[in-house]
């Protein structure tokens, strides 16, 4: 009885993981490329430092994301190990 609720409620809980994930790409890709569009030979070093907030964020969930054996449509060569 118990156990198929909490399957529901881990199944609800990945799938806004993943949804998490996916904006958090999206938002390191756009600092990146903002990064790239803005670049001279005096970067803004707060622009840098957003730039690897992002990417942090981004790696974190998908630590926790591989952790919990979350499957989506993620890409492996995201991750350069």
């Amino acid at each position: 009885m118990f156990k198929k609720q909490t399957g529901k409620l881990k199944e609800r809980y990945d799938q806004q993981l993943l949804q998490l994930i996916y904006a958090t790409k999206a938002s390191w890709d756009h600092a990146k490329e903002t990064e790239i569009a803005v670049y001279e030979s005096d970067t803004n070093n707060e622009l840098e430092m957003a730039t690897k907030l992002q990417e942090m964020k981004y790696l974190y969930l998908y630590r926790e994301a591989r952790r919990r054996q979350v499957h989506g449509q993620m890409q492996p060569n995201v991750i350069a190990h």
